[in-house]
């Protein structure tokens, strides 16, 4: 994999140079602020949605609102385990940062001496992304954009080639989307636990939501006395 970066020649190599010369022509003060973005920001505005996600769905309190929770939890779950995955991948193809093979290159981040091949940011943000695509499609539509986003981010800072970050939105998909079945059939169990405890409970449906006898039902029961009054008019 390092020999396909050895030649400015090929398209990898090429799309670098033309997505990183933006970060020449661009302002120091919006460099600094792609460079927050890029290693912080976009990461915490998922993680954000995850949060924000599991707040509606709690309030909502859906008869699966279990399994959303469990499919939230998976989330970040995946993004921890697809780093681990990428360590001997990484090992493996032992691919140099960008800017130690080519010159000229806009570095907005120093001190980068690890391998490059495959990006954990690119990993991290698309596995979340597809864990909460899983949970929750519009919250994870948006934070798809983001992670693509953050992806090209890594390749204008000058510490990824274009490869690394389709490399990483790639092993973070796998890993969200292969393990899923296994991860839910694990956590929902736990997560409905969680759910009939009445310390914890609100954690994955918030108090006086999805009543079993009518959902919404202001009393008790209430539903189960129309129907008596209507079998007797029958």
């Amino acid at each position: 994999m390092a020999g396909l970066a050895e030649s400015g020649s090929n398209p990898d190599v090429d799309l670098l140079y033309d997505i990183n010369g933006l970060a020449k022509d661009a302002p120091g003060w919006f460099d600094r602020v792609m460079e927050f973005v890029g290693e912080y920001g976009l990461l915490l505005a998922i993680v954000l949605l995850v949060v924000w996600c599991w707040w509606t769905v709690r309030r909502r309190g859906d008869e699966d609102a279990a399994s959303s929770v469990a499919a939230l939890v998976w989330a970040p779950l995946a993004a921890g385990i697809a780093v681990l995955v990428n360590v001997p991948i990484r090992g493996f193809v032992e691919r140099p940062r960008p800017f130690l093979d080519h010159q000229g290159l806009e570095v907005l981040v120093s001190g980068k001496t690890d391998y490059s091949f495959v990006s954990d940011h690119a990993t991290i943000v698309m596995a979340m992304a597809v864990g909460l695509f899983v949970a929750h499609r519009k919250f994870g539509l948006v934070a798809l954009v983001l992670a693509v986003f953050g992806g090209f981010i890594r390749v204008y800072m000058g510490v990824h080639y274009p490869t690394d970050v389709v490399g990483g939105f790639a092993l973070g998909t796998a890993v969200a989307l292969l393990l899923s079945p296994v991860a839910m059939a694990l956590l929902t169990p736990v997560v409905r636990a969680v759910e009939r405890s009445a310390r914890v409970g609100w954690l994955v449906r918030g108090r006086g939501r999805g009543a079993s006898d009518g959902e919404g039902a202001v009393i008790p029961g209430a539903r189960r006395e129309q129907a008596s009054e209507r079998d007797l008019a029958a």
